[in-house]
C-alpha cells in the first residue's frame, strides 16, 4: 500500500477509533459509578405484622425501594407478635414495628434500641359476636358507633349469666389495644384480667390477627358472648363477612391530638451507628409512604386501587373490601399523619398500661427515644 493510500486509511479509521476509545471509557466509568453505588447501599431488614398499622412501610417498599440511594430495604412479615420479638431481641433484623406497651416491656429487658417514629396512629377497633350484637341497639353506621355503655353492660349481663368471664381476644396481653380495652372497661365499672379467673368480668386472651375472626365465628357457634379488639382490618373482615360487628374505634376511646400513639418504629443501636444514613432513609419512605396513602384514601379511584393492590401483594387475607372500609376518610379512624416521634402520646400510653397491671415497668421516654429521626416532608 503506498504512503498517500496509509494515510487516507488512518484520516478515515482515526475519528471512529476515538469514538469507540471515548463509548469504551464511559462505559468503564459508568460500570464503576453503579458498582460502587451497589456497594455503598446498606441492608435495612425491618421485621412487620400484616395488619393496616404497617402498611406504610409495604408502600414504602414496593413504591420507593429502588429510589433509595443508602438502603437496602427488605421487609420480612412475621406470623405472630412473640416471633417478632424473639426475633428482634435476637438481632434478627436492623428495624422492627412493634406496638408501644410490647417495645416499652422489650426496652426493658434489652435496651439495644431506639424509638425512631410512628407507624400510623389510632387504628384499632372492638369488634362484636352476635351473642353480645342482640343485648345492644347497633348504630347502623360505623360512624355513629361510640363506645357508650351498650357492650359493657351487655357484657355484664353475659357474666352474670354465665358465671364466667367474657373472653375478648388482643394480638398479645402487651398491646395497645389492651390499654384501650382496659380503659374502656374502667370507665364502664367492669373488671379486667389478664389471667383466667371468673370472678372478673373480662378475660383477655392473646390471639394472632389473622385468627381472630375464626375466635368470632366459634364464639357464634357456641352461643357465648365474645368480642375482640384487633388493629384494622379484621374487624372489617368480620364486618364485611357478615359474622361480626364493629363496637366502636379506638380514637373515640383515647382521643389524642392527631390520634393515640399505636404501632412505633424501632432501630437497633447498632443499625443507628453503623446505618444511619440508610436508617432515617426508610424513615423517610415510610412518612412518605404514609402521605401516599392519606391522599389515595381522598381521591379514591386508580390512586386507592393502587394502594389496595400493593397491600394485598404481600397481605392477601385482607380483602379488597376491608382495606377500602379501613381506609376510609370519613370515618378517619387511623391515620398516617404525623408519624414523628410523640413522647406525650407514648407517656399516656405508658401511664395507663402501668395502672392496669398491663406493664409491669416504667421506662425513661427521653432514654428510649432518638429524634435525630424527626423527617420534615414540607
Amino acid at each position: 500500500m503506498y504512503p498517500y493510500q496509509m494515510q487516507a486509511l488512518n484520516k478515515a479509521l482515526y475519528p471512529n477509533l476515538v469514538k469507540w476509545v471515548i463509548t469504551i471509557l464511559l462505559f468503564i466509568f459508568t460500570s464503576n459509578i453503579q458498582s460502587e453505588k451497589s456497594i455503598t447501599k446498606q441492608n435495612i431488614k425491618a421485621l412487620y405484622i400484616p395488619l393496616a398499622d404497617h402498611y406504610a412501610a409495604i408502600v414504602a417498599y414496593e413504591k420507593y425501594g429502588t429510589q433509595m440511594k443508602h438502603a437496602n430495604f427488605q421487609i420480612k412479615q412475621m406470623k405472630n407478635w412473640d416471633l417478632l420479638r424473639a426475633y428482634f431481641q435476637n438481632n434478627g433484623a436492623d428495624m422492627a414495628y412493634v406496638m408501644s406497651p410490647l417495645a416499652l416491656d422489650m426496652y426493658h429487658e434489652k435496651a439495644h434500641f431506639k424509638w425512631v417514629g410512628l407507624m400510623h396512629r389510632d387504628g384499632n377497633a372492638l369488634a362484636i359476636n352476635d351473642f353480645l350484637l342482640n343485648k345492644i341497639n347497633l348504630a347502623k353506621k360505623r360512624i355513629d358507633r361510640k363506645p357508650d355503655h351498650q357492650v359493657a353492660n351487655a357484657i355484664k349481663i353475659a357474666h352474670q349469666n354465665a358465671q364466667r368471664s367474657v373472653e375478648i381476644a388482643l394480638p398479645h396481653l402487651l398491646a395497645t389495644h389492651t390499654v384501650i380495652l382496659y380503659k374502656y372497661l374502667k370507665s364502664n365499672h367492669i373488671s379486667l384480667t389478664l389471667k383466667p379467673n371468673n370472678q372478673s368480668q373480662v378475660l383477655a386472651i392473646a390471639i394472632a390477627p389473622p385468627k381472630s375472626p375464626v375466635f368470632i365465628k366459634i364464639k357464634n357457634r357456641r352461643s357465648q358472648a365474645a368480642a375482640f379488639e384487633q388493629s384494622l382490618p379484621w374487624a372489617d373482615v368480620v364486618e364485611t363477612g357478615g359474622f361480626g360487628h364493629i363496637a366502636w374505634y379506638s380514637k373515640d376511646v383515647l382521643p389524642w391530638e392527631n390520634g393515640h400513639v399505636e404501632c412505633i418504629a424501632l432501630a437497633t443501636n447498632k443499625a443507628i451507628s453503623a446505618k444511619f444514613n440508610a436508617t432515617k432513609e426508610v424513615m423517610f419512605y415510610i412518612q412518605k409512604a404514609g402521605k401516599d396513602i392519606e391522599q389515595a384514601r381522598l381521591k379514591g379511584g386508580e390512586q386507592l386501587n393502587e394502594i389496595v393492590k400493593i397491600i394485598r401483594k404481600h397481605i392477601p387475607a385482607h380483602t379488597k373490601e376491608a382495606i377500602i372500609a379501613s381506609l376510609d376518610s370519613k370515618l378517619n379512624v387511623i391515620n398516617y399523619k404525623n408519624l414523628n416521634i410523640d413522647k406525650e402520646g407514648l407517656r399516656i400510653i405508658m401511664d395507663i398500661a402501668l395502672e392496669g397491671g398491663i406493664l409491669k415497668n416504667k421506662v425513661d421516654i427521653n432514654e428510649f427515644s432518638d429524634e435525630r429521626f424527626n423527617i420534615n416532608l414540607d
